[in-house]
Order: C-alpha cells, then sequence, then structure tokens
C-alpha cells in the first residue's frame, strides 16, 4: 500500500516542473553528472531538483534549460513561472499557526488543499472544515483537542475559517461533499449552533463549485463506514492523493490502486446518497424541525 506518513507533500508547481525537467533531460541523453560539470551543482542536487524533492531557483533553472538547448521563449518562460509559482507557495498565511498546526499533522495537508483543483470529500459525522462555522468549528474542535487551552482552540478555529477562502478565489476548486445524516443531528444539544451550521449549509450550496449530498440515515451499511477521507485531484500530470486522519497520525495515499479504491467508494457513496435536490428539501426540513 502507497502510504506516507506525517508527509511534507511537494506542490502542484514542484511536481509539475519536476515532470517537465525530466523530459527534457532524457531528450537530451546527457547524463546527471554532464549536465552537473556544465551547470556547476553536484550530480545529488541536480537529482533532488530533477525528482521535486527540493526547490530551486530561476537561475539555475535557466542555465539548466541553456544546457538542454532549450531555446523557444515560451517554453522557457512556462516552466521558469513554474519555479516562481512554487516559490511563491513558500509563504504560507498558515505559518504564524505552527505552534498548533504541527501538532495536527496539519500543515501537509494544507499544502495539497489550497493547490487541488478538485476535493471529494466524504464526513460520516462532522461538517467538512471547508463548511463549517465559526462557531460550530469552535464546538468540535474543544470537543476533539481536550490538550488545547481557549487560545489555541481560537487560533485552530481562525486557521479552519481562512482555509474557506479557497472556495471564492478565482480558481477555486470543485467541493463537492456527501455528509451523513449523523453529522447533521450530532449536536443537538446545541440547537441554535447546529441551526446556524444547517441554515450556512443551504446558503452554499448555490455555488456553482459547490455540490452537497446528504447520506440518511436509511442508506443502511455501506463502504463509507470505514471513516471520513478527502480525495484531491490537481493539474495534470499530477496525480490524485487521498488524505485520512486519525487521532495521532495524519497519512495519504498516491499509489493508484490506493487512490482507485477510495474513488470507487466515493462513487458508491454518491449514488446512495440523497440527490442535490433532494439534499437540500430534507436539510430545510431539518431547519423546521429546531
Amino acid at each position: 500500500m502507497a502510504w506516507k506518513r506525517n508527509p511534507a507533500p511537494k506542490s502542484v508547481y514542484r511536481r509539475q516542473l519536476s515532470a517537465q525537467l525530466k523530459e527534457l533531460h532524457d531528450r537530451s541523453g546527457k547524463t546527471l553528472a554532464e549536465v552537473g560539470q556544465v551547470i556547476e551543482v553536484n550530480q545529488g542536487s541536480l537529482s533532488r531538483i530533477m525528482n521535486g524533492d527540493r526547490g530551486t531557483s530561476p537561475i539555475l533553472v535557466k542555465a539548466m534549460l541553456d544546457c538542454y538547448g532549450v531555446t523557444d521563449p515560451a517554453v522557457r518562460e512556462d516552466i521558469l513561472d513554474l519555479v516562481r509559482a512554487d516559490q511563491a507557495q513558500k509563504q504560507k498565511w498558515w505559518r504564524k499557526y505552527s505552534a498548533v498546526i504541527n501538532t495536527t499533522q496539519y500543515g501537509g495537508y494544507l499544502e495539497l488543499e489550497q493547490s487541488a483543483n478538485t476535493l471529494r470529500s466524504y464526513e460520516p459525522l462532522l461538517i467538512p472544515g471547508l463548511l463549517q462555522t465559526p462557531e460550530y468549528a469552535r464546538q468540535v474542535i474543544t470537543a476533539m483537542r481536550v490538550d488545547l487551552d481557549a487560545k489555541q482552540v481560537e487560533a485552530l478555529v481562525d486557521v479552519r475559517m481562512k482555509r474557506q477562502a479557497l472556495l471564492a478565489r478565482e480558481d477555486a476548486p470543485k467541493l463537492w461533499a456527501i455528509i451523513d445524516e449523523a453529522a447533521l443531528r450530532r449536536i443537538s444539544g446545541a440547537p441554535a449552533v447546529l441551526k446556524g451550521q444547517v441554515e450556512h449549509l443551504l446558503d452554499l450550496e448555490p455555488r456553482t463549485n459547490i455540490t452537497l449530498q446528504l447520506l440518511p440515515f436509511d442508506a443502511a451499511f455501506h463502504p463509507g463506514l470505514y471513516g471520513s477521507f478527502m480525495l484531491m485531484g490537481f493539474p495534470e500530470p499530477n496525480p490524485d492523493v487521498v488524505w485520512v486522519e486519525n487521532l495521532t497520525n495524519s497519512v495519504y495515499f498516491e499509489g493508484s490502486e490506493d487512490v482507485g479504491r477510495y474513488t470507487e467508494v466515493f462513487d458508491h457513496l454518491r449514488a446512495t446518497a440523497l440527490g442535490p435536490p433532494e439534499t437540500r428539501s430534507r436539510i430545510k426540513s431539518m431547519i423546521k424541525e429546531l
């Protein structure tokens, strides 16, 4: 099983850069040692750049392009744009929250989420973080993270709210969220919080990049009983990734067999759940009950 623990994933831009540099290198017929000798960089560093394991600079990539004989201005600029985009991603808005993010293995997830173009989420017990209200997020984090004080809880609530900005970007990813009915019933002891959260889902649902489906109680047993997961898709040629979180660790799967299995489960859940119009009607009924 292709899984990685406590990952620090490569950015989408770095993965694209890696693929293009490998293609140019293969076409050139040169060895890494030969390229390194020409541009005066050791072979180990070049290998890490080529594999996307480390970042690089426009100056170094220009030297590599010269060595590979790439003269087309458009091709050169496209590749250099990838280098600049990867460098820009180093300025992460969540760095000031590192004290609380590191303890939840959150950083790697944010790296991927911010560069995904599709997000397919299944949640059996909670509203997905990208769709939570501050009040709901605060109750969830307080209950789940008993090791955090009130200030740290507020920091994580702030992170969760800032994450949601990606759904309003001009290049916003498409989010398809399947939520078990249990998630909408779980906080019946705090009706005001639940009502605000459910109304928020209705407010979000008309947005063209968000699709919501409710998995009703009468769906009985299904393959989603293993737990929540997030499928993240990226621009070609980057492979999809599955993210799974548990109490002490977060892992992501990028092997085609693993991603395929989770995709099958998601498609099964999508076929079993209420359609978007029926989901909206069910949520409206829940609001009346409250």
